[in-house]
């Protein structure tokens, strides 16, 4: 059974930075791409960085140049470094991974960007 647990959210201020974790397990992690997500409230889940097996990787417009994804296939896991952090970026952000037809979620990490 996919699983997929996040965590390094938390409460930061405008400019500041995170680096959010999600450690996958039941699949063999290192052929599959890997998927960030973020959902604010009244907002549809969008989708934020992604980054391949071959480790290509590709950002929404919103998050070029402050947003890194990353993974370390030796450890199942994959990171979202987030620099430059405005309260445009406050959500619910979600590690997720697509396996043919099923969608796999992980519970979701907060990011609140406040002053």
């Amino acid at each position: 059974q996919v699983q997929l647990v996040e965590s390094g959210g938390g409460l930061v201020q405008p400019g500041g930075s995170l680096r959010l974790s999600c450690e996958a397990s039941g699949l063999n992690f290192r052929f599959y791409t890997m998927n960030w997500y973020r959902q604010a409230p009244g907002v549809e889940r969008e989708l934020v960085a992604s980054i391949t097996s071959s480790g290509n990787t590709t950002y929404a417009d919103s998050v070029k140049g402050r947003f890194t994804i990353s993974r370390f296939n030796a450890r199942n896991l994959v990171y979202l470094q987030m620099n430059s952090l405005n309260s445009g970026d406050t959500a619910l952000y979600y590690c997720n991974v697509r396996d043919f037809s099923t969608n796999y979620w992980g519970q979701g990490t907060q990011v609140t960007v406040t002053s």
